[in-house]
């Protein structure tokens, strides 16, 4: 028998099951040397598949390719069982770094206990004889089992019985699996996406073109207090680039320079040490826009893949033809510089579905550089920092060779979490307190009294450019209706879609450039990054790094002598649930207690995050299920977004073309362009907003959006604001 592994391509050609074992071992397994386990990479590529050379789904692929439909016929599990047998049937440690990914590959990572369950019967089974006789009578077999001994010495040395270690490297080994498997399955499907993967630029070449617009913008710049802090942090980058890779922090005023700072200290430091590339992880997706659209500035504009929070494709065994072209548009951040969210790094790591996992065996040997580190949430914090040292941790210590930067202008005070206490965390900026000293652009003001929506609207219209930062979306909404047909009030949130937000912060630059009114009113959105400069700024109490980051909008470039910081209390406003609202009594109990000045301390934040982490629990109970390798349930826990969102494409623009577009030729390249149009809903949004909503047939979770797109509100229907759940 000479068994196939997909049906014919266009051309006619089937694939052949061997050639496509082979072509994946190879691929997984570079993947895999990367952190120091190649032998496990390819010994899972060869297993993965194996599964197919059984009858039943040979007769199941010659009538799929007649075009029929029928019932799938699964062939994970039998791969799988071969690698569980050989590894006496559990009894070996590490068994499950073999199992677990191979049973997975299509379904994802199951639990331990289920898998071992579902293994132990699959030995007794038809299907489980037929393949073990396949192997017998294969080239691969005695190839296959010097690889899995090689493979098991590699995993026992990368975990040395942590089981921690073990679920993390399941999730690595797991991840170069599936992107060997998803691109090898391009190759045949479509060579052509296989040609628009190759290309692009090296990291030398980003950092001679950074080089050079750095020089050309040291030349132009004019002598200030701000240019002068900005470049003595350009300094202190290039010089701790030096050092060798791990944990670092950058702490750096806002205004200061540290999006283009970080960026140079990122690039030089991955040519230094040959690290493969950068990821450049940011809290939200109104802000991705704008530090992507920065670094295309600096890099050019094929230079940066910008990846926001992407429609998954649903689970299934067996991939059926447009589900197989989803799967095949699913990033696998194959770039040297990778703009993406929070949200999507962290819950791709912790995941446990294939489309999702693809991409983080990139992560080793990486820079992964945090941008606004202070936004993780603190219930999240024990994994979250035990996964970023395990990252940064070299690979011959068990680890994979990363460099993590914590990036902000209010570091968090991380060593009061247990994972994160005694860990050797390096300064890029040593002398940052003497900076803060420098740059202080603004003053701030306590209002004594809580003010009603009417009264805060009465006191902006006097002011002809303000910005207000408000804790939720209801409330931003509350004092835009306040403000009633002001034609100077502007409003920005994660439900305008992104080309939308774009355009709002474009026309608001405008007229912060020329003088002429404009009255920003915002959710919290706003504060981490966001490049705008208004000469007065309100924030409602929030979170004391909240407010910081407000102030950051108030005189960035230091044209007035000093801008002024205005701190209320909403009479009728409202607080997202959870840390977030504990943030906002510590917040308030400590402006009680000091002047607003003291503001201008980094000290006062260490204090504040102390405060915030010692109150909030850090775990969520996730640490004791990754011990016991329930990947199910720890993807299920680790949340950034406590509710699930689906896409909703806009009718704003080129929103629909690109949708049709996208129907047509669900590509990698169509995906990206849609993403621009495309705004995320909660599912329970979307059950009480049916009419408003038509599902597009044959994508779960996407839909178009059939109610009114307002210009200035975005949807109009009364929605929470994904964003304001992010802590």
């Amino acid at each position: 028998m000479d068994p196939k592994a997909h049906t014919p391509n266009p051309q006619g050609a089937w694939h052949a099951l061997k050639d496509h074992l082979e072509a994946v071992s190879r691929l997984a397994g570079g993947f895999a040397q990367h952190f120091g386990t190649p032998s496990l990479g390819q010994a899972l590529a060869l297993l993965h598949d194996l599964g197919k050379a059984t009858r039943d789904f040979q007769a199941y692929l010659k009538v799929a390719a007649e075009g029929k439909r029928t019932n799938s016929v699964p062939h994970a599990v039998w791969g799988a069982a071969l690698a569980y047998v050989a590894l006496g049937s559990g009894q070996h440690e590490g068994w499950e770094a073999f199992g677990l990914p191979v049973m997975g590959h299509h379904a994802g990572l199951p639990k331990r206990g289920e898998a071992a369950s579902k293994l132990a019967q699959a030995l007794k089974e038809e299907p489980f004889k037929e393949v073990a006789a396949f192997l017998r009578s294969s080239e691969l077999r005695t190839r296959l089992e010097g690889l899995l001994n090689e493979a098991l010495k590699e995993v026992r040395s990368k975990t040395a019985g942590d089981p921690l270690r073990l679920d993390f490297l399941v999730r690595m080994a797991f991840s170069a699996l599936v992107d060997a498997d998803y691109l090898d399955t391009e190759a045949h499907f479509d060579p052509s996406a296989v040609r628009l993967r190759q290309g692009g630029y090296s990291l030398e070449e980003l950092w001679t073109r950074f080089q050079r617009n750095q020089e050309a913008l040291l030349q132009s710049a004019r002598p200030s207090r701000v240019n002068a802090v900005r470049r003595e942090v350009y300094e202190a980058c290039l010089q701790a680039a030096e050092l060798p890779p791990g944990l670092f922090r950058l702490t750096v005023p806002t205004g200061g320079g540290k999006t283009r700072s970080g960026l140079a200290f990122a690039l030089k430091h991955a040519l230094k040490h040959g690290l493969r590339r950068v990821v450049v992880a940011i809290p939200y997706t109104s802000i991705i826009d704008q530090t992507a659209q920065v670094y295309r500035e600096i890099l050019g504009e094929e230079a940066v893949l910008e990846h926001h929070s992407a429609y998954e494709p649903p689970l299934g065994e067996e991939q059926e033809e447009n589900v197989l072209r989803q799967r095949l548009a699913t990033e696998n951040w194959d770039a040297p510089l990778v703009v993406t969210t929070t949200v999507q790094l962290f819950e791709s790591l912790f995941s446990n579905r294939p489309s999702k996992m693809r991409k983080v065996h990139r992560l080793a040997r990486s820079v992964i550089l945090l941008d606004e580190v202070q936004t993780l949430p603190p219930e999240l914090l024990k994994p979250t920092l035990e996964a970023l040292h395990l990252l940064a941790t070299p690979v011959e210590e068990g680890g994979y060779g990363a460099t993590v930067v914590l990036s902000t202008a209010t570091q968090p005070t991380f060593e009061v979490v247990p994972t994160f206490q005694g860990l050797p965390v390096r300064e890029i900026v040593p002398d940052y307190p003497r900076h803060f000293a420098r740059l202080q652009r603004v003053v701030y003001e306590r209002r004594p009294k809580p003010l009603s929506w009417e009264e805060l609207a009465r006191e902006l219209q006097t002011r002809p450019q303000v910005m207000v930062v408000l804790n939720t979306r209801k409330d931003a909404l509350a004092l835009l209706e306040a403000l009633g047909e002001d034609p100077h009030a502007y409003h920005l949130s994660t439900l305008l879609c992104p080309a939308h937000r774009r355009e709002v912060l474009e026309e608001v630059r405008r007229r912060l450039r020329e003088g002429a009114p404009v009255r920003l009113i915002s959710t919290q959105v706003v504060e981490a990054g966001v490049d705008l400069d208004f000469p007065e700024v309100w924030r409602a109490i929030g979170p004391l790094d909240r407010v910081v980051q407000a102030a950051g909008r108030c005189n960035r470039e230091g044209q007035l002598d000093r801008g002024k910081v205005v701190l209320f209390w909403p009479k009728e406003g409202t607080t997202p649930r959870g840390p977030y609202r504990v943030g906002v009594e510590k917040a308030r109990l400590l402006l009680e207690e000091h002047p607003p000045e003291r503001l201008h301390d980094p000290s006062l934040y260490q204090a504040y995050f102390k405060e915030l982490f010692t109150t909030v629990k850090t775990d969520k109970g996730i640490q004791d299920r990754r011990k016991d390798l329930d990947y199910p349930e720890v993807a299920r826990r680790y949340r950034l977004i406590q509710e699930d969102t689906v896409s909703v494409v806009v009718p704003y623009g080129e929103g629909l073309a690109r949708l049709e577009a996208f129907q047509k030729a669900p590509s990698l390249q169509n995906w990206r362009r849609l993403q621009a149009y495309v705004v995320g809903l909660f599912r329970n949004q979307v059950r009480e907003r049916r009419g408003f909503l038509e599902a597009v047939p044959g994508f779960q979770d996407l839909y178009v959006w059939r109610g009114s797109y307002d210009p200035r509100r975005g949807l109009v229907e009364e929605y929470a604001d994904p964003s304001d759940l992010i802590v």
